[in-house]
């Protein structure tokens, strides 16, 4: 009968999901341990066993100061996006703030633009020649501040993640029952100590999950430390594996590399342990219970105009002069504050990139890639999905601990494991240099994102609408692909807009894929950037990305009446 149930189709569906998840998953992993620890490149027969690449690696005189650099920087990154991200989720969510649907839009429009963009509005603005900075340099004869620092790094990088914390902590806060806090209240507490006693620590495990969350994000960072700490010298994990990984100093080591990234790796998995740990704690938190009552809006009295103002003045120099910036900057020869830029609009930069072939096909690979790679990544999710949370498989819970793994690996890690992989196996030499394997990383590195968007929805279907298709006849697949796919729809397209923004961002897993012809717009501003190009140019593009990533939104919430935030 095992042997009947294996090749029934519906089985053979479910093993061969299982099956196809674990060998992509694991597809970038394998590579990278392996390189760690033998004498040469994988492509080269004959290769040893050894230790000799991590001992070469720890033993390096630079080895503590760059994981000390990675550690500190993740560290302060994580403190700045909760403490902003989780305030303005509290403000947002439980008071009588004025203008809450406002800067609940506003909050999250960095997450529509990647930290490449994020980081190069902060140089445009606040940068050493930024048009703030030169501003307030006008009137104090002082350097305000230094965005080349520790500190400047971290600041812009939570700035660039706190939108992560807040839509976490949002929904936290949708599904949390209001009556603890009515309790207090009742009993006299004021609004602040029911925020801080009663609110808060219903967030800790939102807290806890987006704390680690944005600790992966700051130890993942590429763009910010290479923008920021390149001129200064200061080097973490990320940029380490990208100077040595590229060979810009020297030739590739190899082994190396790999021993940097599999550290990388085993640092983010022992977080994930260490948060599995304290997630198993958490049910003393747990508030939801039956039917909750309808959240109540705490009175802030007179504090409200206080939040209201510190909201605004983050709202407008954090997010909308960062972004201003850089489409400003784009549609200027230079800025200035010592001239008006209206007279110093010009159409070159623009013109620079679509008079360039390399330019235009960047542009022109990044939306295929994130159309078709999209596509292919919602067929991918929704059946594992299907097989994880609409099917008795014996594996579907392993299958899904599967589908959301590649979330903490880094990008970096994902792109050299795809790199190692296509070099390694002959059968893969085909696709090597091609965009199809950039599309699998790409795949690989967000299946996550559209996991977690059509997983909860399989939760508000009715299973009896299935129950009646199999009295009826229908197998376990037919089932699924007749009832249940076509009401997932709607849940699809947000996975599919979700994983197109992602998609769109996407760079550091691109970065050892690349070749001549399949450039994206990361790729290419990044090196016009490295290359010591105008920054008008790298302006156009980023502002190009912030378009076509707008645009979808845009479409998503006409469309279907799509919200990415609470």
């Amino acid at each position: 009968m095992w042997g009947g149930r294996l090749l029934d189709r519906a089985s053979l569906f479910q093993w061969g999901v299982f099956f196809a998840a674990v060998a992509f998953v694991s597809g970038p992993l394998v590579p990278i341990l392996t390189q760690a620890f033998v004498d040469r490149p994988l492509y080269e027969p004959g290769g040893l066993f050894t230790l000799s690449n991590i001992s070469k690696l720890i033993g390096g005189s630079e080895f503590l100061v760059v994981l000390w650099n990675t550690l500190a920087l993740a560290a302060i990154t994580t403190v700045v996006a909760q403490v902003i991200g989780g305030g303005a989720a509290i403000l947002l969510g439980r008071t009588n703030l004025p203008g809450r649907h406002f800067f609940g839009a506003i909050f999250i429009w960095p997450f529509f633009v990647s930290s490449l963009v994020i980081g190069f509005g902060w140089f445009t603005i606040y940068g050493p020649a930024g048009y703030v900075t030169l501003l307030v340099q006008s009137f104090t004869g002082t350097t305000p501040w230094d965005v080349y620092t520790l500190t400047g790094m971290g600041v812009i990088a939570g700035s660039a993640q706190a939108p992560l914390t807040y839509l976490i902590c949002i929904a936290a806060l949708s599904k949390a029952d209001a009556q603890l806090e009515s309790a207090a209240r009742i009993a006299g507490a004021t609004p602040v100590w029911t925020l801080w006693h009663v609110t808060i620590p219903m967030l800790r495990p939102a807290l806890l999950m987006s704390g680690l969350l944005n600790l992966i994000g700051g130890l993942d960072m590429l763009a910010i430390p290479l923008l920021f700490g390149g001129p200064t010298g200061f080097e973490t994990l990320t940029t380490y594996l990208y100077r040595n990984g590229l060979g810009i100093l020297a030739q590739p080591d190899y082994g190396l590399v790999s021993s940097a990234a599999l550290i990388l790796l085993v640092i983010v998995m022992g977080l994930v342990w260490f948060e599995g740990r304290l997630s198993s704690r958490t049910s003393r938190f747990v508030s939801v219970r039956g039917k909750a009552t309808r959240p109540a809006q705490l009175d802030l009295g007179h504090w409200k105009w206080v939040a209201f103002a510190v909201l605004s003045l983050y709202a407008f120099f954090a997010i909308g002069l960062v972004l201003g910036g850089v489409v400003l900057r784009s549609a200027v020869s230079f800025l200035t504050p010592l001239m008006p830029f209206w007279d110093l609009f010009t159409e070159s930069n623009y013109s620079l990139i679509f008079e360039h072939e390399a330019y235009r096909r960047a542009i022109w690979n990044t939306v295929l890639i994130a159309t078709l790679g999209s596509i292919v990544g919602v067929i991918c999710v929704t059946a594992m999905a299907l097989v994880a949370r609409r099917s008795n498989f014996v594996l579907r819970r392993a299958l899904e601990y599967i589908a959301l793994f590649p979330r903490v690996i880094p990008g970096l890690v994902v792109g050299l494991g795809v790199f190692y992989a296509v070099v390694w196996l002959p059968p893969l030499e085909a696709v090597r240099g091609t965009l199809w394997v950039m599309a699998a990383a790409f795949i690989i590195r967000h299946a996550p994102v559209g996991f977690a968007a059509i997983a909860p929805a399989l939760t508000q279907i009715d299973r009896d609408l299935e129950r009646s298709a199999r009295v009826a006849g229908s197998d376990w697949l037919k089932t699924k692909l007749s009832i249940v796919v076509p009401i997932l729809r709607p849940a699809m397209f947000s996975a599919f807009v979700l994983m197109f923004i992602h998609f769109v961002q996407e760079y550091p897993a691109a970065v050892f894929l690349f070749q001549p012809g399949t450039e994206i717009m990361g790729l290419a501003m990044l090196q016009l950037w490295a290359n010591g190009g105008s920054s008008g140019p790298v302006a156009a593009l980023a502002t190009i990305q912030i378009f076509i990533a707008v645009a979808l939104v845009i479409a998503a919430r006409l469309l279907l009446k799509v919200r990415l935030h609470g």
